[in-house]
């Protein structure tokens, strides 16, 4: 190891000990700055800072006294992912893969559109759900984001938009998305957390009616989500009889769809106004027939709702083929005349891998090729040390 990279190596134990401030709630931020004698309106100021301005860190933010400035850096860091590759399709999706302290990896997802940018989020590392056409869903969890993890991918992509201050109006990340690697209702603590600061009207303002979180159907946190945060649902539903679901969501064996069906009945706030969607990738001879897409509106019958019909992305060995281009308008059609909005969702970022059920794909391959790699000249033990970080771009 050279003198450099030892001193690179303390410096990543010094900040491993600094805790993050992003993701710090408003009580949290309130109580630090009261155990270093400061009034309640400094956590004010500070919140302003990190989520209205972006501030990166202490020394920018020149409302509070040099001195505050100084303890809080000795004491914690503002916080952002470490940007390990960027990459930036034709289409103008960009895709960022981000590394946190202990050196795991999550993508985060910009799309922009004509009339808004979404970001699609990340909620764990990996995925426990196993669905069997998504390619997240084939690598393992590794374990839940933070609070300021998942903040960290939204403050990380206005960094590299340009998108601050935060404002109401001409904005780049105008919508957010909980559709990225994870199940979000298995991490419901620290995404409520997150999204409570995505939301406060004084640091980012992204409105809940902006803010979209995708579950395979964790059922009994379903009216938490309606009842604590108020954001539009959006179920990844794909088949319209438990036979096929089973096979393809394997979350539905535990709760079936006469059960999520109710759950979504039941959710707060629904109304036509504020529909769930029903997200539904579209397989070739497996759930796009015209009797698939009738008996999808006899299931849904009577939620306010809306489709969101999303032709198969595929990736190395997957087991099914996307459906032709006429079985899926045949099904849009059907949909449509039951008196439902069900527009075919535009493949986008498949160059880089970043269309749905692809994150972390190309990533996790490289990881693992690396890893053989050091196994094969022993430059790592059978219980696979952690790897250095390196660029993947």
């Amino acid at each position: 190891m050279t003198p450099t990279d030892a001193a690179l190596a303390v410096a990543d134990r010094v900040d491993a000990v600094r805790p993050w401030l992003i993701g710090c709630s408003r009580a949290e931020l309130t109580s630090l700055l009261a155990g270093l004698g400061e009034p309640a309106f400094r956590a004010r100021q500070l919140w302003h800072w990190l989520y209205a301005r972006g501030a990166r860190d202490f020394a920018s933010m020149t409302t509070l006294a040099k001195s505050l400035r100084t303890s809080l850096s000795e004491r914690a860091r503002v916080g952002r992912p470490q940007v390990t590759s960027e990459q930036i399709s034709a289409d103008g999706t960009r895709k960022w893969l981000l590394a946190f302290d202990d050196g795991k990896e999550a993508e985060t997802v910009f799309i922009p559109e004509a009339d808004r940018g979404t970001l699609c989020i990340s909620s764990q590392v990996g995925c426990t759900l196993t669905c069997r056409f998504c390619h997240t869903g084939t690598q393992r969890l590794v374990r839940n984001l933070s609070a300021g993890e998942i903040v960290g991918q939204l403050l990380l992509a206005r960094d590299a938009l340009h998108d601050w201050p935060s404002r109401p109006d001409g904005r780049l990340i105008t919508n957010v998305v909980l559709m990225g690697m994870g199940e979000p209702l298995f991490n419901y603590d620290n995404v409520a957390a997150a999204l409570r600061i995505v939301m406060d009207a004084e640091g980012i303002a992204i409105s809940r009616r902006r803010i979209t979180l995708s579950t395979s159907g964790v059922v009994p946190m379903i009216a938490r989500v309606g009842a604590e945060l108020g954001v539009k649902l959006a179920i990844s539903l794909h088949a319209a009889t438990d036979a096929v679901r089973d096979a393809l969501v394997p979350i539905n064996r535990k709760y079936p769809l006469a059960t999520l069906m109710a759950a979504c009945r039941g959710y707060p706030g629904l109304d036509n106004g504020n529909r769930i969607t029903f997200e539904y990738v579209m397989l070739a001879g497996v759930n796009d027939s015209a009797d698939d897409a009738r008996s999808l509106l006899r299931l849904v019958a009577g939620i306010p709702c809306k489709f969101n019909l999303i032709p198969f992305n595929p990736w190395p060995g997957a087991p099914y083929a996307c459906s032709s281009p006429s079985a899926i308008e045949r099904f849009a059609q059907i949909l449509s005349d039951g008196g439902y909005t069900a527009p075919v969702r535009q493949p986008r970022g498949q160059d880089i891998m970043a269309a749905c059920g692809q994150l972390r794909s190309a990533s996790e391959r490289e990881r693992l090729s690396r890893l053989k790699a050091r196994l094969a000249t022993g430059l790592v033990d059978d219980d696979h040390a952690p790897l250095p970080r390196t660029d993947h771009a």
